[in-house]
């Protein structure tokens, strides 16, 4: 997404640009094509060559040591970056605002950038994801301000370091820090320590908005910097709290508590999670000058971006598209439906690959108490990670789940899938959790469903 977003802010700027990976699905397939940039599924050095060599190429990680356009590439001297390394180069500015974390730092990232364009800022940003508003993903303007998604996962097969070190941070939300993506940090400690070199990286007269729950849980991230520290969530203790938080089928209501002000919030977006992403936000912006009113109405106008509860259907049953790939996310997002539907509730998970590892195994633990029925997909197919054991197929990630939890199946053979959800009674809720596609089969469901 981060990568499509990037394309599609340079496309704008007048260059040429075109790109190739294993697949592409909705909506970043959707996104490109309305951008009017081409790009095609494999690799195909015929067609990555078709006017010439490129003056640059972009390399994602998914682009393996014998991938036949990074080996003409490697051969023919060909100029290369990460995407990290390009947004170093083009939309990171002076003020560096850097949103992080496990989770919620897509929504937050999109949120800020939202939050300062309707307050004068005119940041460049990138977040990935596709919004639903007609923003784009990714913008590179003039301004001295930009405002990124920082992604912990791995600059490139040349650089091992997070991706976030790129970004010279002067302002950084931490949302939080709970251990993911076993493949890149085999333990906890690992994980934990790159947020910590990252809150190191910030400047004294800096800033650090941190979620409380941060704060408590590994205290010694915090202490790597001199910058100020403000935190925000649930409790009183926290510089920024946020409290009576209400969920319905419409949205969020929830109040903001700040030296002993009370800003009140309502958001259309679902999830009582939005309250935690926006008081972060709110906090962020309060503190950088700008007016809580203005704040305020910005973060009320805010569309989320696409697979984030995202409602593909909304009848008598109900289906949502989310990008958990992991059992924390997924424990959220079940979690705050469970708070406004009162049906049964039928998840359809496939992990991410670092889900897929033994080390995960731990995190599965009740994590889908709040879905009634739990029904793992055929998994797309990931690479091995070297020296590590075969990541859980289908049927052993299966068998995980079942440790915690009653109802669940394996179901290899998409249209059955699809059959089987199709009998949903009124008032169920069918939500699809992962970073892939499944293969169509939402779109489908909504199409058998609507009769």
């Amino acid at each position: 997404m981060a990568m499509s977003a990037l394309a599609i802010s340079l496309h704008k700027l007048g260059h040429t640009v075109t790109g190739s990976d294993k697949g592409f699905y909705p909506p970043v397939s959707n996104h490109l094509k309305e951008a009017g940039i081409s790009y095609y599924p494999g690799w195909h050095v015929e067609k990555m060559t078709k006017n010439g060599n490129p003056d640059l190429v972009v390399v994602g990680n998914v682009a393996g040591s014998q991938n036949p356009e990074w080996l003409c590439v490697q051969k023919n001297g060909i100029d290369y970056v990460s995407y990290p390394e390009l947004m170093e180069r083009m939309l990171i500015k002076k003020n560096s605002i850097v949103c992080a974390g496990t989770y919620g730092k897509s929504t937050s990232t999109a949120l800020l950038a939202c939050i300062l364009a309707q307050n004068g800022r005119d940041p460049s940003y990138m977040f990935g994801g596709v919004p639903q508003d007609g923003m784009l993903s990714a913008r590179i303007s003039d301004s001295p301000w930009s405002v990124v998604e920082g992604d912990e996962y791995k600059t490139a097969k040349w650089d091992e370091k997070a991706k976030f070190f790129h970004y010279a941070p002067t302002h950084l939300l931490l949302t939080s820090v709970v251990w993911d993506h076993a493949d890149v940090y085999p333990t906890e400690e690992d994980y934990i320590n790159a947020f910590a070199e990252l809150v190191g990286m910030l400047p004294d007269n800096g800033l650090l908005i941190v979620s409380g729950k941060v704060l408590h849980q590994n205290a010694a991230i915090i202490q790597r910097t001199a910058a100020p520290v403000v935190t925000y969530g649930k409790t009183a203790d926290n510089d920024y709290q946020y409290t009576n938080v209400a969920s319905s089928t419409v949205g969020v209501d929830f109040d903001i508590l700040h030296k002993d002000i009370t800003y009140h919030v309502h958001t259309n977006e679902l999830g009582d999670y939005m309250a935690d992403n926006m008081t972060g936000c709110f906090a962020l912006c309060h503190e950088i000058g700008l007016n809580p009113d203005d704040i305020i109405a910005a973060i009320q106008s805010f569309k989320n971006i696409k697979r984030r509860l995202e409602k593909r259907f909304d009848h008598d049953v109900t289906v949502f598209d989310d990008i958990a790939h992991s059992p924390k996310k997924a424990e959220a997002v079940l979690r705050s439906l469970r708070q406004i539907y009162h049906g049964h509730i039928y998840a359809v998970f496939e992990p991410n690959t670092g889900n897929r590892l033994e080390e995960s195994i731990p995190g599965y633990d009740g994590a889908f108490a709040e879905a009634d029925t739990v029904i793992i997909p055929r998994l797309s197919i990931v690479k091995r990670v070297p020296g590590k054991p075969a990541p859980l197929n289908g049927h052993s990630l299966t068998s995980v789940i079942q440790k915690t939890h009653r109802d669940v199946r394996y179901v290899e053979d998409d249209d059955q899938l699809v059959a089987e959800l199709a009998k949903a009674k009124d008032g169920d809720v069918i939500v699809f959790l992962g970073s892939h596609g499944f293969r169509g089969m939402i779109e489908a469901l909504v199409s058998k469903l609507q009769g």
